[in-house]
């Protein structure tokens, strides 16, 4: 795992996080931040992703992902300088 920081412009930072994994594949990408979606098997709920993307994007931020098979994936958290609580739907 790789964490990387850098300036978000004016805005804020951005926080990288990376490993080298086995990536995700192409037709999950969309969905990776949907409430209870999930590949495992056994286990896991499907909500951390999500909780975190409505989290984030309260403060007004936000969260992306890029992912290749077999060679990992990054997903970025935007963080604004200034965030200030914006109360959104399904965040509590």
């Amino acid at each position: 795992i790789r964490i990387a920081t850098r300036d978000w412009g004016d805005i804020g930072a951005v926080v990288a996080v990376s490993d080298d994994g086995c990536g995700i594949a192409p037709e999950h990408l969309d969905r990776v931040f949907d409430p209870f979606f999930t590949t495992k098997a056994a286990g896991g709920t499907g909500l951390g992703l999500s909780v975190s993307h409505g989290l984030v994007r309260a403060y007004g931020g936000d969260i992306t992902v890029r992912s290749r098979p077999g060679a990992g994936s990054t997903f970025e958290i935007l963080l604004p300088r200034n965030a200030v609580l914006t109360p959104t739907e399904g965040v509590r």
